[in-house]
């Protein structure tokens, strides 16, 4: 990553390629939201893993009471192991979608994906919190501090998830297609 400096003189880390690229400051949105969303994804596979490994605080209050105390291999494996994971994989999609290098089919691809991350994590976020405050009977067997915490902390979560996908990979886009404005703009 090239460094640049700003008026004052100062060195500053710029992401990007060196003809373009934004400068890694709080007010740079199209830099920050890859970012974020990469935080948001590490996090939330880090709370999987501390599970997987045994922890127990707000276990029973996100798989539900059962679930947490009895911890089948089948959980363990698949919704803390495989879901810490898949939260890696979308930290490193996220992270992608901060490379301004990315061209042609790769950079559809990129961009693709991280809008169909932010889609289900949306969907997912939206829809449960739906079902659980019309109450519907299809979710099984919610407590009181189960629904409570899946109101207050879990879906919100989720939502946060998905809008910091879908913003990283529309700033993506927009980014990519400024610069093929820019190259275009330079031909001429």
């Amino acid at each position: 990553m090239p460094l640049g400096k700003n008026r004052r003189g100062r060195r500053l880390l710029r992401c990007g390629c060196t003809t373009g690229g934004c400068t890694l400051r709080f007010s740079s949105a199209r830099c920050r939201y890859g970012y974020l969303a990469a935080s948001w994804a590490v996090a939330f596979a880090g709370l999987h893993f501390f599970w997987a490994l045994g922890g127990e605080v707000g276990l029973d209050v996100s798989s539900g009471e059962r679930l947490a105390s009895e911890r089948p291999a089948w959980f363990v494996a698949g919704g803390l192991w495989g879901v810490g994971l898949l939260c890696l994989a979308g930290a490193a999609v996220a992270l992608g979608l901060q490379l301004r290098e990315v061209r042609g089919r790769r950079w559809r691809a990129l961009q693709w994906l991280g809008l169909a991350i932010g889609l289900l994590l949306l969907v997912r976020g939206l829809l449960v919190e739906m079902l659980l405050i019309v109450g519907v009977s299809a979710v099984g067997e919610v407590s009181a501090a189960q629904r409570f915490w899946t109101l207050a902390l879990w879906n919100p979560w989720f939502v946060l998830g998905g809008l910091l996908f879908g913003l990283a990979a529309r700033s993506f886009g927009k980014g990519m297609a400024g610069q093929a404005e820019k190259r275009a703009a330079v031909i001429r």
